[in-house]
Order: C-alpha cells, then sequence, then structure tokens
C-alpha cells in the first residue's frame, strides 16, 4: 500500500517514512501542504498522514481540500497540537484520526493499519444494513437517508457500521475505542463523544426519526426512536 506523509520536518519525515517501508508499504514524503496538494491529485493513497504546523496549506486545510476532492480518502493528522480543541479542529476538517507528537512508531503503524484494513478486505456478497430509511451497503460504501446520499469521513463510516451491526444494543465508550479505532484510548479526552456528534449531525439532523441515542453514564445506542 502507498502513503503519502505530508511532513515538513526532514530528520522526522525520514524517520516514518524509513518505518513504513520496512513494514513494507510505499511513502511519499511532502515537505509543505502546496506539494502534498499536488501529489494527492497526481496518485491515489491508501492513508494520508499529516502534519498541522505546514508552509503554504496547513494540515486543517489540506484536510478539508482533500475531503472537497477526495471524500473516501483516509486521513490521519499527526501533530504537536494536541488540545481537545486542536483534536475538534482535525476531526471537523475530516480527519478520521488524531496522534499527537511524540508518538510511538508502532502506534502510529496500527492505526494506519486500522484505516486502511477496510480498503484489503474481500468482497462477500452485498450486504446491507439498516435502521428505519437509514442504509449502509457495505459493498459500495455508499450510505443514504430517505434517499438522499451521505457523505462520511472513513471512521464515521466503520463507527457507523458498528453500531448498526450492534443496532439496539448500548454501546460503551470503551467497546467504540477498542472495536472502531482497535486501540485503548483514553476515553476521559471526550473525542468519542464529539466524533458521535459529528455522525450525528450528519444523519439525524433535519429528521423527525432520530437514530442514535445517548445512554447518560452508559454510551450509545442506534434504534429508532
Amino acid at each position: 500500500m502507498k502513503i503519502l506523509l505530508v511532513e515538513d520536518e526532514p530528520k522526522l519525515a525520514s524517520f516514518v517514512k524509513k518505518g513504513f517501508e520496512s513494514e513494507g508499504y510505499e511513502v511519499d514524503v511532502a515537505y509543505d501542504g502546496r506539494m502534498g496538494k499536488s501529489l494527492l491529485q497526481q496518485n491515489p493513497y491508501a492513508v494520508a498522514i499529516l502534519d498541522v504546523n505546514l508552509p503554504y496549506h496547513n494540515g486543517f486545510e489540506l484536510c478539508r481540500l482533500i475531503r472537497a476532492t477526495h471524500p473516501h480518502q483516509p486521513v490521519l493528522m499527526l501533530t504537536a497540537l494536541d488540545s481537545l480543541q486542536d483534536k475538534v479542529e482535525g476531526f471537523e476538517a475530516g480527519a478520521d484520526d488524531y496522534l499527537a507528537k511524540p508518538f510511538a512508531f508502532q502506534e502510529l503503524l496500527l492505526r494506519v493499519r486500522a484505516l486502511t484494513r477496510r480498503l484489503s478486505s474481500p468482497g462477500t456478497g452485498r450486504q446491507v444494513l439498516g435502521a428505519a430509511d437509514l442504509e449502509l451497503d457495505l459493498d459500495t460504501k455508499r450510505v443514504t437517508r430517505a434517499g438522499q446520499r451521505i457523505e462520511l469521513t472513513t471512521k464515521e463510516y466503520s463507527l457507523l457500521e458498528y453500531l448498526l451491526r450492534n443496532r439496539g444494543r448500548v454501546i460503551s465508550r470503551v467497546d467504540i475505542a477498542e472495536k472502531v479505532w482497535d486501540l485503548h484510548f483514553d476515553t476521559n479526552t471526550n473525542i468519542i463523544d464529539v466524533y458521535v456528534s459529528f455522525l450525528r449531525k450528519k444523519l439525524d439532523k433535519g429528521y423527525a426519526t432520530k437514530l442514535i441515542h445517548t445512554v447518560v453514564g452508559m454510551g450509545y445506542v442506534l434504534r429508532e426512536g
């Protein structure tokens, strides 16, 4: 699989590139947002890894540009900006995951594998998950509600699929962290709550029947009403 790394620190870029190449990945490196944008327009990538503080286009701007032209492109933010507000801004820009510096390369590798796992999964025949007028096609990755297409990021799609597969069952934040992100997250950061909020706005806003519900002190459940 091919990865795009947009990082303006040469030493860190070289470290990450060598790490992924040792795991069998092919890596293109861009040292600024303009170069990153150009490479994305020329090549398909399994994952784009973006720093935030970049020349020309910062990581948040570049992520928005990616979402405008490649809505299903997996994007991971890799940055020293680690406040909750920074993470919220990253997710609002369309990032699928967010890893703060300094980081262990093994954790970065695990997160990239989680983002790319769906891309390498073999098809098993057409399957559709649904609730009320919401449908998720597992083959085409197309999500619709009342016949209207809903564009989701890779992580939003994974979260929705997990909720639909467990329709009617209350899912804890720890379950979501482990099953959707494939990692043990610090659930005190509220990132999962923020991410569910993003998904709820896309799925429920403007519809009389709400599908994603909060169960106070326990987690979330997807059900009709």
